[in-house]
């Protein structure tokens, strides 16, 4: 006995095999993959059609509640139908013209009838004109033609004229039911049994399997709660239901749509198959493309960075030149009346000097960075003007669609003559040529103070030996400061030049150290021309990104497809 929904192994590979359908069709759209003509022909989820017939009152209205399980059709001592009925759920299409003026189609919400339509027919001595042609036209439809015969009356010969004029199609498809078994004692069920076997025989030329039911009892023991399993198999239900699932799941016409579906589908999914792997090779190509592309930039950076010795040999003439010229103004600063000037009014040389020098030098430097930065945003826009078009052709993307390259390589040439300009004003600052200097003018500066300080002091005498009217002392003091005076001025002279030579000495001195420190500044400069360069493709990596990450989910469902089929290939 079973207690398992009609049909429920076939209407369940039947929904797993609709559900990987649609899961391979949701990954196709996904993957951009035309299965079109993988996809199956023909509804699948087509309705298992049980035709029911027999004569006026035999039963067929409660044989058909019974089996569904709630009152489909009505049920009454005098005949309910008059035409032939095909009860459908009301979400199934019906497109079909009718087969016959007296076939009509119901629609119901019951969820029985998404996998099962049941014809319900007037009875075969029905007074209806065109009754039996009404219905000899929707039996070549039905999946299973279910005779119904009364008990007390299992000789009708308007169902037995019914039953010889099948073809042998239909007979394979046909079974014969007795109802209102519950009537009859077992015992004579068994004569009645026989005999039906006979006639069969007789009118048929084959005996169709023959059920003995009761759908009076099998309706109570439903609704007895809880249903009553002794008073349904005494229906002889069961075995009725337990023959119609295994027609319906060893149905030839079913079994060979779901393996045609599933042949389909299978197909569809190699498909889908054969598209990721096509996806995967181009995007690993598109991954190799970009790979070269940033070896393409590193070589253009590199071809920069070995150029830099020569770039700052330029840097270091331009060192040279400008502590040449900063020498002779401290030349300049460092004549007699001046210094002695400053010796009254504070000597801040020293910071006059480094200042101008780092200002001159710094303006050199940068025109250097210009033309460096002019040269290495030439070489990025003359690769990218070749890039895009390769990017487009090889992607399919717009590279640098967010921020234009010509933006991008103009804020890096900006920010490379910034960093060149700032490392230069810093590497001087660090060399700290300003401090001996420092310290020579404060020595020369002492000296030169105690020279003008004697003559001073020896012009007072003389001043006021004369005014005593002293005899010879104003013309002797008068002699020694001016010879102080020369002692300052020769002393003037000789450190100027002595300062000067060792202040040019110690810029020359420095010249290599400068440069050395400017290099590596030079380089991380250049890196971050291309390194912004390398940021216009940042969408196109991205979208490489993108769609590396999608690919495993892609994968990892039509992995989870692929199994759940060949699961379903064994079962069926």
């Amino acid at each position: 006995m079973s207690n398992s929904p009609l049909g429920e192994r076939y209407f369940s590979l039947r929904e797993r095999l609709t559900g990987l359908l649609r899961g391979i069709e949701d990954l196709a759209a996904e993957t951009d993959t035309d299965i079109g003509n993988a996809r199956p022909n023909g509804n699948l989820e087509e309705p298992f059609r049980l035709l029911v017939c027999g004569e006026v009152n035999a039963g067929k209205s409660s044989l058909i509640n019974g089996l569904c399980g709630f009152e489909l059709c009505k049920t009454n001592v005098l005949p309910e139908t008059h035409r032939v009925l095909i009860h459908r759920h009301r979400s199934a299409a019906d497109d079909t013209p009718p087969a016959h003026p007296l076939v009509e189609t119901v629609g119901h919400n019951h969820e029985f009838l998404r996998n099962f339509e049941i014809i319900d027919t007037p009875g075969t001595n029905s007074s209806v004109k065109g009754t039996t042609e009404a219905i000899q036209s929707v039996v070549p439809s039905a999946d299973l033609v279910m005779v119904v015969f009364p008990v007390t009356n299992p000789w009708g010969a308007a169902t037995w004229d019914l039953v010889s004029h099948l073809s042998n199609d239909a007979l394979d498809r046909t079974i014969l039911v007795i109802q209102q078994a519950d009537q009859r004692k077992p015992e004579d069920l068994k004569v009645i049994l026989g005999h039906m076997a006979d006639l069969s025989m007789k009118r048929g030329g084959r005996v169709p399997p023959i059920f003995a039911v009761s759908a009076t009892t099998a309706i109570q023991a439903r609704q007895s709660t809880p249903p009553a399993a002794t008073l349904l198999a005494q229906s002889g239900y069961p075995d009725l239901e337990d023959h119609i699932s295994r027609f319906v799941c060893l149905s030839k016409s079913r079994r060979k749509a779901l393996e045609t579906w599933r042949e389909q589908t299978a197909r569809a999914l190699r498909l889908v198959d054969d598209r990721i792997d096509k996806q995967k090779r181009i995007l690993s190509n598109q991954g190799r493309f970009m790979d070269e592309v940033e070896r393409e930039i590193d070589g253009i950076r590199d071809t920069f960075v070995a150029r830099l010795p020569s770039h700052l040999e330029n840097v270091a003439r331009t060192f040279e030149s400008e502590g040449i010229n900063t020498t002779r103004t401290l030349r300049r600063q460092l004549a007699a009346l001046p210094s002695f000037m400053r010796l009254f009014t504070g000597d801040r040389t020293g910071e006059h000097m480094q200042s101008a020098f780092i200002e001159n030098l710094k303006q050199a430097v940068t025109l250097v960075a210009e033309k460096d930065g002019d040269n290495a945003v030439t070489a990025c826009r003359s690769h990218w003007d070749n890039l895009a078009e390769r990017i487009r052709e090889t992607i399919g993307i717009e590279p640098a669609a967010n921020t234009p390259v010509d933006d991008t390589l103009a804020n890096s040439r900006t920010g490379f003559v910034n960093t060149i300009a700032e490392a230069a004003h810093t590497g001087i600052s660090n060399l700290k040529v300003r401090n001996q200097l420092d310290r020579d003018l404060r020595k020369r500066n002492k000296s030169l103070k105690a020279f003008i300080a004697s003559t001073l002091i020896f012009t007072i005498l003389g001043a006021t030996s004369g005014a005593l009217r002293l005899p010879w002392l104003p013309a002797v003091f008068c002699s020694i400061a001016a010879l102080f005076l020369c002692g300052a001025f020769i002393s003037a002279w000789i450190t100027r030049s002595a300062i000067s030579n060792s202040f040019q000495n110690r810029l020359l001195d420095t010249c290599g150290t400068f440069a050395s420190t400017l290099q590596s500044d030079y380089e991380q400069a250049l890196r971050s021309v291309f390194q912004d360069y390398g940021t216009s493709l940042d969408s196109v990596r991205a979208r490489l990104v993108s769609e590396k990450q999608s690919m495993e989910p892609r994968a990892k469902r039509w992995q989870e497809l692929f199994l759940a089929l060949k699961t379903l290939e064994l079962e069926l």
